[in-house]
């Protein structure tokens, strides 16, 4: 997401942790593995649906921690979109005497009260990827409003000089459950502004079927013929909202995403997405492991929080904030596959084989 070179080599990957799935291991009905406290660290992440968390952040988070400390747990729950089922998992976390959670709300500010209840517990709490109101101690995420930022000039660059004041972008947002979500609006609108006509503006929720659905009334406000352009949150709304495209016969119009997500990419080299945002997951899953082991063992952690950010709730969060990358058909090697995000087999498959071999990727 920003025009940074990406430090993914930076650390070694050690192996996941055993916490997560050793013999013995009991399972709660929340999903989580159980370990007992002592030097036991909790990760709360929000959803399964989006694919970048179980498959990268949880793995890198747990590999990186027991490479920072070989006897920690990692005591690990996911709220499958559900933020009252969150809420549960904190209330476990806290019972089975973890020291220290990171969590990415599923809503920042319903998870308040259970943030709350932890500290008071002496728990320290570490926000991850997406900022959650409360007394959390830290907080590891991107530059969202740059995320905004270069989601809106990324569609700018991909409308060309058919980016007047005339042209009619339709933008479907993230949940506003989400303090993200306002933030990449934030930074879409600034890249946006005064250079288009936003002529359709609707929340997506983070989901693809919501995406296409408002993207479908999109289509009966303004006319198939209309549209120049849409800008989409995220990956997972891009892929509801390629479809309607395709089914309403709109072809060749900009598309952005975010998140990487493998299909994406996908579609970005098949033509029918213009663009993703790539926030690399293991510098930020490293940088967040880092933190939570530096709280379980009372060490400082101003170098690495070396920022300050107001929640919500107006708490002052030190905060540390990584770079993001936009990712077009041009820089797909110089980026997920440079840094071994994806492989070129990952990408190609049989459906892509002739669209990845005039990008060059094969």
């Amino acid at each position: 997401m920003r025009r940074v070179v990406i430090g993914t080599a930076a650390v070694s990957m050690a192996l996941s942790m055993a916490a997560c799935g050793k013999a013995g291991d009991k399972k709660d009905d929340s999903g989580s593995s159980s370990s007992g406290g002592g030097k036991t660290i909790g990760l709360l992440l929000p959803d399964s649906v989006t694919a970048r968390y179980e498959k990268f952040d949880k793995p890198y988070f747990e590999a990186k921690v027991k490479d920072l400390c070989s006897d920690c747990n990692v005591e690990y729950a996911n709220a499958a979109g559900d933020a009252a089922k969150q809420a549960q998992q904190v209330s476990s976390m806290i019972t089975k005497g973890v020291k220290v959670i990171v969590v990415s709300a599923q809503d920042s500010a319903a998870i308040k009260s259970s943030i709350q209840t932890a500290v008071n517990k002496g728990i320290k709490v570490v926000a991850y990827d997406r900022l959650a109101q409360g007394p959390v101690s830290a907080y590891v995420s991107f530059d969202n409003v740059k995320v905004g930022e270069l989601q809106g000039q990324a569609l700018l660059d991909a409308l060309g000089s058919k980016a007047t004041k005339k042209s009619k972008v339709v933008m479907i947002n993230g949940d506003d459950a989400d303090p993200n979500a306002g933030q990449f609006k934030k930074g879409a609108h600034q890249a946006l502004d005064g250079k288009v006509d936003i002529a359709y503006e609707q929340s997506g929720l983070w989901k693809d079927t919501v995406a296409a659905q408002k993207m479908k009334a999109a289509i009966t406000q303004l006319g198939a013929k209309k549209i120049a352009g849409v800008y989409s949150a995220n990956d997972g709304m891009a892929g509801g909202i390629a479809t309607t495209l395709k089914g309403a016969g709109i072809s060749g119009i900009p598309l952005t995403g975010q998140d990487a997500e493998l299909a994406g990419i996908q579609r970005i080299v098949a033509g029918v997405q213009s663009s993703t945002v790539y926030k690399a997951f293991k510098p930020e899953a490293e940088a967040a492991a880092q933190l939570a082991v530096n709280l379980l063992q009372g060490k400082d952690i101003k170098s690495l929080a070396n920022q300050t950010l107001t929640s919500g709730s107006g708490d002052k969060v030190p905060s540390q904030l990584l770079v993001p990358v936009s990712v077009t058909k041009a820089n797909i090697k110089d980026t997920v596959i440079k840094d071994k995000l994806y492989t070129v087999q990952d990408i190609c498959t049989a459906d892509y084989a002739k669209a990845c071999k005039a990008a060059g990727l094969q």
